[in-house]
C-alpha cells in the first residue's frame, strides 16, 4: 500500500542515492521548486547522492546548460543520467541505421554529437525521410501541435519499414502553465499505426543502466534497495522503478495533479483509484517535492 509522507527527510535514511525526475518535481521548465530544491540539498548535506534522472532528449551537458540558466544551485544534485545520452549511444551504434531522419526542434541538434563511451560510432547522415534507413525523434517538429499531424510521414516510414528511435518516452510535459507533446507521444502514435518503436528512457531498462554507472563513475556502489526513485509520472518514473526493483516516490503535484485532488498533498481516495486504475503502485507519495 502506498504511504503518503509529508517530507523527503521522513524516509531519507533508507536511502543513499535517488534516482529523481527534473520537469515536474524539481522545476517547471521555467525555474526551480525552492521547495525541492531545499530537500535535495539536506539529502546530499547528510551524504546522499542525487543523481538527476531525466527523459530530456538531450545531452547530459546540454541539460546541465539548461538547469545553471534556469538557477538550480550546484549543491543541490551530485550527475545527470538522460534518455537523450541513453538513447544516442544506441543510436551511434546503429539501432536504426546510418541514415536518419530526424524528427525534432532545431535546438536538439546537439543529439547528433559524438560520445566518448561510443568508440565504435557510425557516421550518421541526416536525410529525408524517402531515403532514411530509420527515425530518430526527440520531440515534435511543434511540440503544441497534435502529433496526429505526423500520420502521413508516419503510413510511409511503416510502410517501408523503418525503426523510429524515441528519445524521450513521456507523452507530455508542463511548461508553465502550458502543455506540450514529447517524443513519447509521436512514438505512441506510430506504434499504433504499425510501426516499430525503441525507447530508452524511462520506464525502460537502458536509461537505468545509464544511471547506475554514473553512480559508479562517482566511486559508488550503492544497492538498489538503497535507491529510491522520485517522480511525477506514473507511467515512466514510477512504473520505471517500480520494474527497477527500486522504492518509489509520487510526486503527486505535477502530471497527475488534477487526478489526485493534489493541493498540498493528494487526496487520499482519489490517489487510491489513481494508482488502482494505472495498476501501478509506489512506495510513497507526496503532493510536492520538498
Amino acid at each position: 500500500m502506498t504511504r503518503i509522507i509529508s517530507a523527503l527527510a521522513d524516509i531519507s535514511d533508507r536511502y543513499d542515492a535517488l534516482f529523481c525526475d527534473l520537469w515536474g518535481c524539481v522545476h517547471n521548465g521555467i525555474a526551480p521548486f525552492p521547495a525541492a530544491v531545499a530537500a535535495l540539498q539536506t539529502f546530499r548535506a547528510k551524504g546522499g547522492i542525487v543523481v538527476l534522472l531525466t527523459n530530456a532528449p538531450r545531452p547530459r551537458a546540454s541539460v546541465q546548460r539548461q538547469l545553471e540558466q534556469m538557477g538550480l544551485p550546484a549543491d543541490s544534485w551530485d550527475v545527470i543520467a538522460s534518455s537523450g545520452d541513453s538513447a544516442r549511444a544506441a543510436m551511434l551504434r546503429g539501432a536504426v541505421g546510418q541514415k536518419v531522419y530526424f524528427i525534432g526542434e532545431g535546438n536538439d541538434q546537439s543529439f547528433f554529437a559524438p560520445m566518448d563511451m561510443v568508440t565504435d560510432a557510425l557516421d550518421i547522415h541526416q536525410v529525408p525521410l524517402d531515403q532514411a534507413d530509420g527515425i530518430v525523434c526527440t520531440g515534435p517538429f511543434d511540440p503544441f501541435a497534435d502529433p496526429a499531424v505526423m500520420r502521413p510521414d508516419f503510413l510511409l516510414a511503416k510502410t517501408r519499414g523503418l525503426k523510429l528511435l524515441c528519445a524521450n518516452p513521456d507523452i507530455v510535459v508542463d511548461r508553465g502553465e502550458s502543455r506540450e507533446w514529447c517524443a513519447g507521444a509521436l512514438a505512441a502514435l506510430y506504434t499504433e499505426m504499425g510501426g516499430e518503436s525503441l525507447y530508452f528512457g524511462k520506464p525502460h531498462p537502458p536509461v537505468y543502466d545509464l544511471a547506475r554507472r554514473r553512480l559508479s563513475q562517482l566511486g559508488k556502489d550503492i544497492s538498489d534497495d538503497r535507491i529510491l526513485a522520485v517522480g511525477d509520472g506514473i507511467f515512466t518514473d514510477v512504473q520505471g522503478g517500480v520494474g527497477e526493483n527500486i522504492d518509489t516516490l509520487f510526486i503527486t503535484g505535477g502530471l497527475a495533479r488534477d487526478d489526485t485532488g493534489t493541493t498540498d498533498q493528494p487526496d487520499a481516495d482519489r490517489l487510491t483509484t489513481f494508482l488502482d486504475a494505472s495498476a501501478t503502485h509506489p512506495s510513497y507519495a507526496i503532493g510536492y517535492l520538498r
